[in-house]
């Protein structure tokens, strides 16, 4: 997966802000909630129509998913409770996201880009659904495309 190899590649700038970041008392889980209200502030961007800004934004807000985890696991705070919120507000982050530009196109009565807001985020739903229903099985399920990271990137390059 892309998202695998983008990872090993930026952890050389990853690892040090969360070590930054450990020394001010942030917890990982005050990071994966002021992650998702960022996303919600994107959302209301991309919802008045600024969406290069947006594109930019979403850039930014998507760094707080992978500096949540790093911190995580670098203060030794890796819980059944963190991981399960982090997936959680990851989709009600893409979710908040969709329904900013769900808004902004229906405005302009837009079909075609209404009809692909609403395949995108079905997708979207779609990966993590048979991910997670896979695992619950106890079926591996580590392979795939677009997981969280490649979904971003393509939307914020889209914006862009």
């Amino acid at each position: 997966m892309i998202s695998e190899w983008a990872r090993k590649q930026a952890q050389w700038l990853i690892t040090p802000l969360a070590r930054l970041i450990s020394r001010t008392g942030i917890t990982p889980t005050g990071l994966t909630v002021a992650g998702f209200v960022l996303n919600t502030g994107v959302a209301w961007v991309l919802a008045l129509g600024h969406l290069r800004l947006g594109g930019l934004l979403v850039l930014l807000a998507g760094a707080f998913d992978a500096l949540d985890g790093a911190l995580a696991r670098l203060t030794d705070r890796v819980t059944p409770f963190g991981a399960f919120l982090d997936s959680t507000l990851d989709r009600c982050s893409e979710a908040v996201l969709y329904l900013g530009l769900l808004y902004f196109y229906a405005e302009r009565s837009s079909r075609l880009e209404i009809l692909l807001i609403y395949l995108a985020i079905t997708g979207s739903f779609l990966v993590s659904y048979t991910r997670a229903r896979a695992e619950g099985l106890d079926i591996e399920c580590r392979v795939g495309l677009f997981t969280r990271f490649e979904r971003v990137v393509v939307l914020a390059l889209g914006l862009l």
